[in-house]
Protein backbone atom coordinates (compact mmCIF):
# COMPACT_ATOMS: atom_id res chain seq x y z
CA UNK A 1 0.00 0.00 0.00
CA UNK A 2 1.18 3.32 -0.91
CA UNK A 3 2.40 5.84 2.07
CA UNK A 4 -0.58 8.53 2.28
CA UNK A 5 1.73 11.80 0.99
CA UNK A 6 2.40 14.82 3.77
CA UNK A 7 1.72 18.13 1.64
CA UNK A 8 3.03 20.94 3.98
CA UNK A 9 1.69 23.32 1.90
CA UNK A 10 -1.69 22.14 2.48
CA UNK A 11 -4.13 23.79 4.72
CA UNK A 12 -7.41 23.87 3.32
CA UNK A 13 -7.93 20.23 2.78
CA UNK A 14 -11.63 18.08 3.54
CA UNK A 15 -9.76 16.22 6.97
CA UNK A 16 -8.73 19.71 8.13
CA UNK A 17 -12.36 21.39 7.60
CA UNK A 18 -13.83 18.61 9.07
CA UNK A 19 -11.50 18.74 12.40
CA UNK A 20 -12.51 22.44 12.07
CA UNK A 21 -15.85 21.68 12.46
CA UNK A 22 -15.42 19.41 15.54
CA UNK A 23 -13.97 22.25 17.31
CA UNK A 24 -16.04 24.68 16.10
CA UNK A 25 -18.88 22.65 17.85
CA UNK A 26 -17.43 22.49 21.24
CA UNK A 27 -19.22 26.15 22.02
CA UNK A 28 -22.32 24.35 21.14
CA UNK A 29 -21.78 21.45 23.83
CA UNK A 30 -20.90 23.67 26.36
CA UNK A 31 -24.19 26.22 25.59
CA UNK A 32 -26.37 23.14 25.45
CA UNK A 33 -25.11 21.27 28.59
CA UNK A 34 -25.23 24.81 30.70
CA UNK A 35 -27.22 27.43 28.70
CA UNK A 36 -30.10 24.92 28.00
CA UNK A 37 -29.30 22.60 30.54
CA UNK A 38 -29.99 19.75 28.26
CA UNK A 39 -27.54 16.46 29.18
CA UNK A 40 -29.73 14.57 27.02
CA UNK A 41 -28.72 16.56 23.59
CA UNK A 42 -25.25 17.58 25.13
CA UNK A 43 -25.13 14.10 25.50
CA UNK A 44 -25.77 13.30 22.15
CA UNK A 45 -23.36 16.04 20.35
CA UNK A 46 -20.32 15.48 22.48
CA UNK A 47 -20.91 11.42 21.33
CA UNK A 48 -21.77 12.20 17.97
CA UNK A 49 -17.88 14.57 17.72
CA UNK A 50 -16.32 11.44 19.90
CA UNK A 51 -17.89 8.60 17.33
CA UNK A 52 -15.88 11.03 14.15
CA UNK A 53 -12.93 11.35 15.71
CA UNK A 54 -11.74 9.10 13.17
CA UNK A 55 -13.27 10.60 10.40
CA UNK A 56 -10.80 13.24 9.24
CA UNK A 57 -7.81 10.88 9.75
CA UNK A 58 -9.48 8.02 7.46
CA UNK A 59 -10.20 10.81 4.77
CA UNK A 60 -6.86 11.45 4.82
CA UNK A 61 -5.11 8.42 4.36
CA UNK A 62 -7.66 7.36 2.23
CA UNK A 63 -7.55 9.98 -0.44
CA UNK A 64 -4.17 11.07 0.08
CA UNK A 65 -4.01 14.33 1.67
CA UNK A 66 -2.23 13.94 4.70
CA UNK A 67 -1.01 17.27 5.92
CA UNK A 68 1.48 18.75 8.34
CA UNK A 69 -1.07 21.03 9.68
CA UNK A 70 -3.72 17.95 9.89
CA UNK A 71 -1.75 16.24 12.45
CA UNK A 72 -1.91 19.21 14.53
CA UNK A 73 -5.13 20.09 14.34
CA UNK A 74 -6.12 16.57 14.30
CA UNK A 75 -4.93 15.90 17.87
CA UNK A 76 -5.37 19.51 19.09
CA UNK A 77 -9.69 19.48 18.42
CA UNK A 78 -9.50 15.31 20.10
CA UNK A 79 -8.32 17.08 23.16
CA UNK A 80 -10.55 19.77 23.23
CA UNK A 81 -13.24 17.62 22.70
CA UNK A 82 -12.29 15.63 25.78
CA UNK A 83 -11.09 18.40 28.15
CA UNK A 84 -13.50 20.29 27.68
CA UNK A 85 -16.33 17.79 27.29
CA UNK A 86 -14.83 15.98 30.51
CA UNK A 87 -14.13 18.94 32.98
CA UNK A 88 -17.67 20.09 32.23
CA UNK A 89 -19.44 16.95 32.77
CA UNK A 90 -17.38 17.34 36.27
CA UNK A 91 -18.66 20.95 37.32
CA UNK A 92 -21.90 19.46 36.10
CA UNK A 93 -21.84 16.68 38.85
CA UNK A 94 -22.96 14.21 35.78
CA UNK A 95 -19.47 12.54 36.66
CA UNK A 96 -17.84 12.13 39.58
CA UNK A 97 -14.36 13.85 39.91
CA UNK A 98 -12.55 10.82 40.79
CA UNK A 99 -13.21 9.77 37.09
CA UNK A 100 -12.32 12.83 35.65
CA UNK A 101 -9.15 13.67 37.39
CA UNK A 102 -7.13 10.13 36.24
CA UNK A 103 -8.45 10.77 32.92
CA UNK A 104 -7.40 14.34 32.42
CA UNK A 105 -4.10 13.65 34.02
CA UNK A 106 -3.24 11.18 31.73
CA UNK A 107 -4.30 12.97 28.49
CA UNK A 108 -2.73 16.34 29.48
CA UNK A 109 0.21 14.27 30.70
CA UNK A 110 0.89 13.04 27.16
CA UNK A 111 0.18 16.31 25.68
CA UNK A 112 2.74 18.01 27.61
CA UNK A 113 5.55 15.40 27.14
CA UNK A 114 4.31 15.71 23.30
CA UNK A 115 4.57 19.21 22.95
CA UNK A 116 8.47 19.04 25.00
CA UNK A 117 9.25 16.26 22.38
CA UNK A 118 8.12 18.81 19.53
CA UNK A 119 10.08 21.44 21.44
CA UNK A 120 13.02 19.01 21.64
CA UNK A 121 13.67 18.37 17.87
CA UNK A 122 10.77 15.29 17.42
CA UNK A 123 9.29 14.02 14.84
CA UNK A 124 5.29 13.78 15.67
CA UNK A 125 4.56 10.73 16.77
CA UNK A 126 1.69 8.43 15.68
CA UNK A 127 -1.35 7.72 17.81
CA UNK A 128 -0.63 3.87 18.63
CA UNK A 129 -3.83 1.47 17.79
CA UNK A 130 -4.02 1.06 21.99
CA UNK A 131 -4.53 4.80 22.41
CA UNK A 132 -6.81 5.48 20.05
CA UNK A 133 -9.10 2.65 21.30
CA UNK A 134 -8.46 3.72 25.00
CA UNK A 135 -9.26 7.64 23.68
CA UNK A 136 -12.23 6.17 21.66
CA UNK A 137 -13.50 4.48 25.03
CA UNK A 138 -13.15 7.72 26.51
CA UNK A 139 -14.72 9.56 24.10
CA UNK A 140 -17.83 7.23 24.66
CA UNK A 141 -18.55 6.72 28.26
CA UNK A 142 -18.52 9.94 29.27
CA UNK A 143 -21.03 10.84 27.13
CA UNK A 144 -23.42 7.86 28.18
CA UNK A 145 -22.63 9.14 31.96
CA UNK A 146 -23.47 12.10 30.85
CA UNK A 147 -27.06 10.94 29.33
CA UNK A 148 -26.99 8.51 31.93
CA UNK A 149 -27.90 11.59 34.74
CA UNK A 150 -30.71 13.09 31.75
CA UNK A 151 -34.18 13.04 32.98
CA UNK A 152 -34.95 10.06 29.80
CA UNK A 153 -36.53 6.68 30.74
CA UNK A 154 -33.34 4.95 29.61
CA UNK A 155 -30.97 6.73 31.91
CA UNK A 156 -30.08 4.09 33.79
CA UNK A 157 -29.27 1.85 31.16
CA UNK A 158 -26.85 4.90 29.39
CA UNK A 159 -25.33 5.03 32.90
CA UNK A 160 -24.81 1.22 33.41
CA UNK A 161 -22.94 1.21 29.92
CA UNK A 162 -21.08 4.14 30.98
CA UNK A 163 -19.63 2.63 33.36
CA UNK A 164 -18.68 -0.60 31.81
CA UNK A 165 -17.04 1.17 29.49
CA UNK A 166 -15.14 4.13 31.46
CA UNK A 167 -13.51 1.00 33.43
CA UNK A 168 -11.52 -0.82 30.95
CA UNK A 169 -11.21 2.42 28.45
CA UNK A 170 -9.50 4.09 31.66
CA UNK A 171 -7.30 1.12 31.52
CA UNK A 172 -5.95 0.91 28.72
CA UNK A 173 -5.68 4.61 28.57
CA UNK A 174 -2.51 4.23 30.91
CA UNK A 175 -1.40 0.84 29.51
CA UNK A 176 -1.38 2.80 26.09
CA UNK A 177 0.93 6.05 27.67
CA UNK A 178 3.32 3.45 28.64
CA UNK A 179 3.97 2.76 25.14
CA UNK A 180 4.49 6.44 24.45
CA UNK A 181 7.79 6.16 25.91
CA UNK A 182 10.67 4.34 23.42
CA UNK A 183 8.07 5.91 21.06
CA UNK A 184 9.36 9.15 22.19
CA UNK A 185 12.72 8.28 22.38
CA UNK A 186 12.73 7.10 18.60
CA UNK A 187 10.92 10.28 17.35
CA UNK A 188 13.43 12.68 19.23
CA UNK A 189 16.53 10.17 17.72
CA UNK A 190 15.23 10.20 14.09
CA UNK A 191 14.13 14.59 14.55
CA UNK A 192 18.08 15.11 15.93
CA UNK A 193 19.55 12.80 13.09
CA UNK A 194 17.43 14.62 10.20
CA UNK A 195 18.20 17.75 11.63
CA UNK A 196 22.02 17.27 11.60
CA UNK A 197 21.63 15.59 8.09
CA UNK A 198 19.89 18.92 6.96
CA UNK A 199 22.77 20.76 8.59
CA UNK A 200 25.31 18.80 7.42
CA UNK A 201 23.33 19.44 3.81
CA UNK A 202 23.95 22.95 3.50
CA UNK A 203 27.44 23.33 4.64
Amino acid sequence: MTAPRISEDRILTIPNLISAARLFCVPGFLWLLFGAEDRWAAALLWGALGATDWVDGWWARRFNSVSRVGKLLDPITDRAVLFVGVIAAGIDGSVPWWLVVPALLREGLVAVIGLVLLMLGAKPIDVTWWGKCATFGLYICFPLLLAGASDLAVADGFRIAGWVCAVPSLFYSYLSAAQYIPLGRDSLRRGRAERQSQQQAVK
